[in-house]
């Protein structure tokens, strides 16, 4: 598949059984299961039965649905498959006003200098980007979906041992984004044969969210819920693990500290850089890249992020969270039609600043 070589740069075995923290009242934990629509199904109702939390007979329904849906979708072929996501893309643009809306004023602080026909330009090729991505998630969500790490290589894959050698026994934080195609780049990864684990937010729509979490861990992706998600991180990164965690989303206030993203400042977590000072871990940025083919991805491993470690572990976090959204801006720079723009990165602001999105 690749045109790279695959050592394993780090320990892929999986540390000792140890309890893990209970998940809230919205953690949803489902065991991968056959490719198939009835085995599917059946692994499904397998995985519920071990939950600790049992879905609602409707909600259990609908993810049912949703299994079978994208496995007989996943019978249509390529050729098929992403023109009607495409299309699928560009019907979005132009009815789903309210998020063009938020799209147009990120890409307005995002790239002032360029006209407001640029800037819809970027925001059109996002959202078929994201039609592309719905494609692929039929795949991966339903029949053949071994067949896509095909259509992934990777980009200096050896920056895994090189980091690990720096760092033996830290593992490594891998950050990431809603670029490119999110999805399938830890499932890809996984797919490849390498170990990974996904911090992921649980969803409000509860069998959406059985459902994100049944087609990640088919594809071997170890899911971390965000709730209570330092523990388990910790426990993966004393194994030598990698650990991925999406970094480009606003943050609550109680938990934000503001960093330039864009020259705007973006309410960010602070979480990424505290693990970072507990764990000792590097932190290397990771993102799946769509080739000018539309159909291919090169994972791009970017280089280690220096962190700042002072006396003054506040300073620490504010610097080294900053880096980390700077990471994120560069590559959004060199590609700016694969990134979400249509999240509200900037809804919450500084005290006394004037709101972004009306």
């Amino acid at each position: 598949m690749t045109d790279l070589p695959h050592p394993a740069p780090l320990n892929s075995s999986r540390p000792p059984e140890r309890p893990l923290p209970k998940p809230d009242s919205n953690g949803i934990q489902i065991s991968p299961g056959p490719s198939d629509v009835a085995t599917a199904s059946a692994g499904a109702v397998r995985a519920f039965s071990r939950s600790k939390l049992k879905l609602g007979f409707g909600s259990r329904c609908v993810f049912y649905l949703m299994v079978a849906i994208l496995h007989l979708m996943s019978l249509l072929p390529d050729f098929v498959l992403r023109p009607l996501g495409e299309f699928g893309g560009w019907i979005a643009y132009w009815l789903d006003r309210r998020h063009v809306e938020i799209g147009l004023k990120n890409l307005e602080v995002a790239f002032p200098d360029k006209s407001a026909d640029d800037r819809r330009q970027i925001l059109r090729g996002s959202y078929i980007n994201l039609g592309r991505c719905a494609a692929e998630y039929i795949r991966l969500g339903g029949f053949f979906y071994r067949r896509l790490k095909r259509r992934v290589t990777y980009e200096r894959f050896w920056v895994w041992d090189e980091v690990a050698t720096r760092h033996p026994g830290k593992g490594i934080l891998v950050l990431g984004a809603h670029f490119g195609n999110f999805e399938l780049l830890s499932a890809a990864h996984a797919l490849l044969g390498h170990q990974i684990s996904l911090v992921h937010h649980t969803q409000r729509f509860l069998a959406g969210d059985a459902l994100i979490t049944f087609v990640r861990e088919r594809a071997g992706v170890e899911v971390i819920r965000k709730h209570a998600a330092a523990r388990p991180v910790l426990r993966a990164l004393r194994a030598n693990q990698l650990v991925a965690i999406p970094f480009d989303q606003n943050a609550k206030r109680s938990e934000a500290i503001f960093v330039p993203f864009f020259g705007e400042p973006a309410a960010t977590t602070s979480g990424l850089a505290r693990l970072v000072q507990i764990s000792g871990a590097p932190v290397v940025p990771v993102f799946l890249v769509r080739q000018p083919d539309y159909r291919n991805h090169k994972l791009i491993i970017g280089d280690e992020i220096p962190i700042q470690a002072s006396a003054d572990p506040r300073a620490d976090i504010e610097e080294n969270t900053s880096r980390f959204v700077k990471a994120i801006e560069d590559m959004v720079r060199q590609y700016p039609e694969q990134f979400l723009w249509t999240h509200r990165r900037f809804r919450t602001r500084p005290r006394g600043s004037a709101k972004i999105y009306s």
